[in-house]
């Protein structure tokens, strides 16, 4: 993150972003604030180096990196994410991922009840 963008209570969220509704997600490591829609989810994380998302499957999931460096294998392809790039998850692929710095990610869920809140 540039040293000359604004961070709130040590992440690139905002008030309004932090004051959404946390998730119930049992990794450590692992925070992050849901935006609910009808039919899909948006969440906020922070992830922590010590977090580690074992393999998994949902439904469809599009994802952006705001900062940090992730490793994220989707089907059997592991590749190495920089702030700034996004991905793609179809729904019932396997993924896992890995974070090697400090990551801020954004995450739209295409399933409405992924995540439930604290």
């Amino acid at each position: 993150m540039k040293d000359d963008l604004p961070f709130w209570q040590n992440t690139p969220f905002p008030e309004m972003i932090r004051s959404l509704p946390e998730i119930d997600i049992p990794i450590e490591g692992v925070r992050g604030w849901l935006l609910q829609g009808p039919e899909q989810q948006l969440v906020f994380f922070d992830l922590e180096t010590i977090a580690e998302v074992p393999l998994h499957t949902h439904g469809e999931q599009w994802g952006v990196l705001i900062a940090g460096e992730m490793e994220l294998t989707i089907a059997n392809k592991t590749r190495i994410y920089h702030s700034g790039e996004w991905y793609h998850i179809p729904a019932d692929t396997p993924h896992s991922a890995k974070f090697l710095k400090r990551c801020f990610v954004i995450d739209f869920f295409a399933d409405k009840q992924r995540y439930k809140t604290l």
